[in-house]
């Protein structure tokens, strides 16, 4: 785990282990490896009425349910591997959610085939930058914005379902796209730093690939 020895984190964060954790480790960290796009939006999919930690604490289960998040395997979900996972308590067994999920698996996989990947889908929104921005208090973080609504607006035409707003917006701050640390938190100048390490490190790898 990453430490911070002034204890500063965004004040969401409270004091449960996993969220602790969770924080630390990935909220808010450029994430550009589409088999981590697809988990994040099961589970956000899967929070829809329901606090994240909820999620984080079944977190383990749905990996071992969906395949690891591989959208290839869960497109190809049955009927009764549908049943199973419905009567499974380890993940939450709502109907409409899980057949949403195996649904957009179906439409994850033709965005890739269009674009390339989820990720650049994404990213064509924002000119492939990270948006950041500058909260001090937790108050002042939206729920949703217009970059959310056009994305889920998009999703939804595309066929996908359980991707609103306020999920896409989720699913931003996330992975990345959006840094929604809060100004005073020690992970805030971190994740800034780490995104402009990686388009680095890609500009590196591009250029040598060219030479």
């Amino acid at each position: 785990m990453i430490m911070n020895k002034e204890n500063n984190r965004c004040t969401w964060v409270g004091k449960e282990p996993l969220n602790i954790k969770y924080h630390d480790e990935e909220w808010g960290i450029p994430l550009h490896n589409d088999n981590r796009h697809f988990e994040f939006l099961v589970l956000e999919s899967a929070q829809a009425g329901l606090s994240w930690l909820t999620i984080l604490k079944r977190r383990e289960n749905y990996r071992r349910l969906y395949a690891n998040f591989d959208p290839v395997k869960v497109a190809a979900f049955n009927k009764d591997k549908i049943e199973e996972l419905l009567n499974d308590p380890g993940i939450i067994r709502n109907r409409m959610k899980i057949e949403a999920s195996v649904n957009n698996a179906a439409r994850f996989l033709e965005i890739k085939k269009e674009f390339g990947s989820f990720d650049n889908y994404l990213l064509s929104f924002c000119g492939g930058r990270q948006i950041v921005n500058h909260w001090k208090n937790i108050r002042e973080v939206p729920a949703k914005t217009a970059l959310s609504d056009v994305i889920s607006t998009d999703l939804k035409k595309r066929g996908f379902r359980f991707v609103g707003s306020t999920i896409m917006y989720a699913h931003l701050q996330a992975v990345g796209i959006v840094n929604d640390h809060l100004t005073d938190c020690f992970r805030y100048k971190q994740v800034i730093e780490q995104d402009f390490q990686e388009k680095r490190d890609s500009s590196l790898i591009n250029r040598s690939m060219a030479e």
